[in-house]
């Protein structure tokens, strides 16, 4: 009897084939992710195997008047080297922020965010992705004096218009494949 429950295990476990690693070529993401700026909101990534892709959108309206920000960007990393559990890339991302001038002023400042970096995405299990990412921040535009925080705990710090700094991103995904 001993005898076949351990054959009948080898057999499901050979017949269970490999399991599905993190990165699995063709597969989406949906989450949340921030730049080195601390631009970000919900996000959604394609993970082609070679590299993964993706954007993010975010929205804000606390109270009062005039005060709505809106966030919108795009990403790229090509896969230097991966794993079945996680995989360091070379990209970067670029972020547009628009936000009220303040002072009660009506018009809005467009922040532009080029940032050229590493992301490092580890699989917590098959299809769920933590990154974090760093690099530099080309704040471009209107960014003149933005405050920015990077996400990864590396503090605060400000980029004036065509400044240069460095910092910190991080997300999350839950992959479907």
């Amino acid at each position: 009897m001993t005898k076949t429950r351990l054959f009948a295990a080898i057999l499901l476990l050979g017949a269970a084939g490999a399991a599905h690693a993190g990165g699995s070529p063709a597969s989406i993401g949906v989450g949340a992710e921030f730049q080195l700026s601390g631009a970000g909101g919900a996000s959604m990534n394609y993970d082609a195997g070679d590299f993964h892709v993706g954007g993010f959108l975010g929205f804000a309206d606390s109270d009062g008047d005039d005060n709505t920000v809106f966030t919108v960007g795009g990403r790229f990393y090509y896969h230097l080297h991966s794993t079945t559990d996680a995989d360091f890339g070379l990209g970067g991302s670029l972020g547009v922020v628009s936000q009220p001038e303040g002072g009660g002023s009506d018009n809005r400042n467009t922040l532009v965010f080029v940032e050229p970096g590493i992301q490092i995405r580890v699989f917590l299990a098959a299809n769920v992705a933590l990154s974090a990412s760093t690099g530099i921040v080309l704040g471009v535009v209107d960014a003149d004096g933005v405050a920015i925080t990077g996400s990864a705990g590396t503090g605060s710090f400000s980029v004036s218009s065509g400044g240069i700094a460095f910092g910190g991103g991080v997300g999350l995904h839950y992959y479907f494949f």
